[in-house]
């Protein structure tokens, strides 16, 4: 039977066990105007917003199975990176593991790469952030990591064509995807994560500092062998992968899968994800392809 790559949360709710009067409120709501479940509410200050369009937290594959209904197949895939805030657990979890501290400070969004051209004020402009830096500000030593967020990117038709299904489904149960996508880990990894681990990694290493990369475990089983070192001490990136508890009261919570300690280089091989081919196939390649 069918099976497509569709919403997998919706606002945060787990789309398969939406009811079909809320998936027809939801999908036609616009998207600033519901909370994110996800970010931290600030003391005195109402929760946060949702900033994606659509409200989509994650995919997932849903299957119409022989009977007509439709189900979820295997655990969501995270594209939006609000969604690694979920429960405070990914800050917790690093601040164990790299600064021996269940609660880190966490500074959002910091400068890291300036450019050379000054602004009006005379200041340079950040042409290069991190996502988040943990600290440990106790005692007389500052001790931080930087820490990366990456969700997935999915290629084919846009979700507004199941959006159009969805404002206007009256079940039963919830529809299956209108058209075909999949999630695209080869744009986000080679040409969105590893860019960004080249640009920062050889410099917050030379400081003395680890690098924290979170992704789900889709995106963890997506990549190529990844040789790994043994002790924290000797690697340079540290991979903090996420899965998910079975959905309950309506709602996936994320929770803890496995670490893996990589060099840069290492995680350029597993990013990369292919083994170069040997010159006389190459060559042999050009060869069938030159004008006769």
């Amino acid at each position: 039977m069918p099976s497509r790559y569709g919403t997998g949360e919706l606002y945060g709710f787990d789309f398969c066990a939406l009811s079909p009067a809320r998936i027809r409120e939801l999908s036609s709501a616009p998207f600033k105007g519901q909370p994110c479940p996800f970010k931290a509410v600030a003391p005195g200050k109402s929760a946060p917003r949702c900033n994606k369009k659509g409200g989509v937290c994650s995919l997932r594959l849903l299957g119409q199975e022989a009977g007509g209904q439709v189900e979820g197949k295997g655990e969501p895939v995270i594209t939006c990176p609000s969604r690694f805030l979920d429960g405070n657990l990914v800050a917790q979890w690093v601040g164990e593991t790299l600064l021996g501290t269940s609660k880190p400070a966490v500074i959002s969004e910091l400068p890291f790469l300036m450019g050379e051209i000054q602004s009006e004020e005379g200041e340079e402009d950040a042409v290069g952030k991190i996502d988040e830096v943990l600290v440990n500000a106790e005692g007389g030593t500052l001790r931080w990591c930087a820490l990366e967020f990456q969700a997935v990117y999915f290629s084919g038709m846009s979700m507004e064509n199941d959006f159009k299904v969805m404002r206007e489904w009256a079940g039963p149960g919830v529809p299956l995807p209108a058209v075909q996508r999949r999630p695209d880990f080869r744009s986000s990894g080679p040409k969105r994560l590893m860019p960004q681990l080249q640009i920062k990694v050889p410099t917050i290493s030379r400081w003395g500092k680890k690098m924290a990369v979170v992704i789900d475990r889709a995106f963890w089983e997506s990549l190529g062998d990844m040789r790994e070192v043994k002790e924290l001490s000797n690697c340079e990136i540290v991979w903090f992968v996420v899965s998910f508890s079975p959905s309950k009261d309506g709602r996936f919570a994320l929770k803890r899968h496995e670490t893996h300690f990589t060099t840069l280089v290492n995680a350029v091989e597993g990013l990369t994800g292919g083994t170069p081919m040997s010159l006389e196939r190459f060559e042999r390649q050009i060869r069938d392809r030159l004008p006769s």
